[in-house]
């Protein structure tokens, strides 16, 4: 049996073209499993789940105008200084082009001066960049505007 080769790549190209939407799928999913854990870890004020979940490249943009590194992030994360009453990321979306993926979402928190006690309320877009480093996804990049 002889295979003509003009016809090999097409078939190729036709039996990917099933295969990749399946695969980004997979990657979509993936990246929304640590988008969600970022939010818990937000919420928890948790350094180890941070450290995990954030690439050592890390560049985070506040609302305010500052930028911080990974490690500065952390540790202000984590200070113990405010606590978040609650947190939604609404109607996050999701796209993955190679080992990078886009993820915006509509931020809605309340949170909590200690010990003072004051409250106060966020209501922000966010734009975060995830890269695929190694078998895990890890935040590189988080940007956020007022609305």
């Amino acid at each position: 049996m002889t295979i003509d080769r003009p016809l090999v790549l097409p078939a190729l190209a036709i039996g990917l073209a099933g295969v990749l939407p399946a695969l980004a799928a997979g990657e979509e999913d993936a990246v929304a499993k640590n988008v969600e854990a970022f939010r818990v870890a937000q919420t928890a004020a948790d350094a180890k789940a941070f450290d995990a979940l954030c690439a050592s490249e890390l560049s985070y943009s506040h609302s305010d105008g500052r930028v911080e590194d990974k490690a500065a992030f952390i540790a202000n994360a984590t200070a113990g200084k405010s606590k978040f009453v609650s947190l939604a990321y609404k109607d996050p979306k999701i796209h993955v082009v190679g080992n990078a993926a886009i993820v915006r979402f509509h931020w809605l928190g309340e949170g909590e001066s200690i010990p003072e006690g004051k409250k106060s309320s966020t209501n922000l877009h966010i734009l975060m960049n995830w890269q695929k480093q190694g078998a895990d996804w890890k935040l590189l990049s988080r940007a956020s505007t007022k609305l």
